[in-house]
Protein backbone atom coordinates (compact mmCIF):
# COMPACT_ATOMS: atom_id res chain seq x y z
CA UNK A 1 0.00 0.00 0.00
CA UNK A 2 1.18 3.46 -0.81
CA UNK A 3 0.70 6.80 0.84
CA UNK A 4 -2.79 7.21 2.33
CA UNK A 5 -3.51 3.51 1.74
CA UNK A 6 -3.37 3.78 -2.07
CA UNK A 7 -2.24 0.93 -4.27
CA UNK A 8 1.31 0.58 -5.56
CA UNK A 9 2.33 -0.87 -8.92
CA UNK A 10 5.64 -2.66 -9.47
CA UNK A 11 7.20 -1.52 -12.75
CA UNK A 12 10.52 -1.97 -14.53
CA UNK A 13 11.93 0.08 -17.38
CA UNK A 14 11.90 -1.81 -20.68
CA UNK A 15 14.99 -3.19 -22.37
CA UNK A 16 16.54 -0.55 -24.59
CA UNK A 17 15.18 2.38 -22.56
CA UNK A 18 18.07 2.10 -20.09
CA UNK A 19 21.04 -0.22 -19.65
CA UNK A 20 20.53 -3.54 -17.87
CA UNK A 21 22.04 -2.28 -14.60
CA UNK A 22 19.31 0.39 -14.39
CA UNK A 23 16.40 -1.99 -15.07
CA UNK A 24 15.35 -2.12 -11.45
CA UNK A 25 11.82 -2.63 -10.15
CA UNK A 26 10.25 0.64 -9.01
CA UNK A 27 7.23 1.16 -6.77
CA UNK A 28 4.75 3.61 -8.26
CA UNK A 29 1.58 4.93 -6.59
CA UNK A 30 -1.39 4.11 -8.83
CA UNK A 31 -3.17 7.38 -9.69
CA UNK A 32 -6.85 7.58 -8.81
CA UNK A 33 -7.93 10.11 -11.41
CA UNK A 34 -7.21 10.62 -15.09
CA UNK A 35 -3.95 9.22 -16.47
CA UNK A 36 -1.12 11.70 -15.83
CA UNK A 37 1.54 12.69 -18.39
CA UNK A 38 4.03 10.53 -16.49
CA UNK A 39 4.18 8.44 -13.34
CA UNK A 40 6.58 9.13 -10.50
CA UNK A 41 8.20 6.29 -8.58
CA UNK A 42 8.63 6.56 -4.81
CA UNK A 43 12.32 7.28 -5.44
CA UNK A 44 11.42 10.28 -7.61
CA UNK A 45 12.18 8.75 -11.03
CA UNK A 46 9.73 9.83 -13.75
CA UNK A 47 8.35 7.03 -15.92
CA UNK A 48 6.77 8.00 -19.23
CA UNK A 49 4.24 6.00 -21.31
CA UNK A 50 5.83 3.12 -23.21
CA UNK A 51 9.04 3.16 -21.16
CA UNK A 52 8.12 0.54 -18.57
CA UNK A 53 6.43 -2.79 -18.07
CA UNK A 54 4.07 -3.51 -15.20
CA UNK A 55 5.16 -6.64 -13.37
CA UNK A 56 2.64 -9.19 -12.11
CA UNK A 57 4.79 -10.23 -9.17
CA UNK A 58 8.07 -9.78 -7.40
CA UNK A 59 11.02 -10.36 -9.68
CA UNK A 60 14.27 -8.69 -10.63
CA UNK A 61 16.40 -6.28 -8.66
CA UNK A 62 14.41 -3.79 -6.55
CA UNK A 63 15.09 -0.07 -6.55
CA UNK A 64 16.66 0.45 -3.14
CA UNK A 65 15.46 4.05 -2.92
CA UNK A 66 11.85 2.96 -3.58
CA UNK A 67 12.15 0.30 -0.88
CA UNK A 68 13.50 2.81 1.62
CA UNK A 69 10.65 5.22 0.86
CA UNK A 70 8.06 2.46 1.29
CA UNK A 71 9.43 1.15 4.61
CA UNK A 72 7.37 1.95 7.69
CA UNK A 73 8.84 4.72 9.76
CA UNK A 74 9.31 4.51 13.45
CA UNK A 75 12.10 4.46 15.93
CA UNK A 76 13.75 1.09 16.27
CA UNK A 77 11.71 -0.59 13.50
CA UNK A 78 14.70 -2.29 11.89
CA UNK A 79 16.28 -3.09 15.25
CA UNK A 80 13.24 -5.19 16.20
CA UNK A 81 12.64 -6.79 12.80
CA UNK A 82 13.03 -10.50 12.35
Amino acid sequence: MGENGGMLALVRLRRGVVGESRRVCHLIPVPGGPAPEHLTALCGESIFPGEAEVLDGLRGMPCHACLMESAPSGRGFLATAG
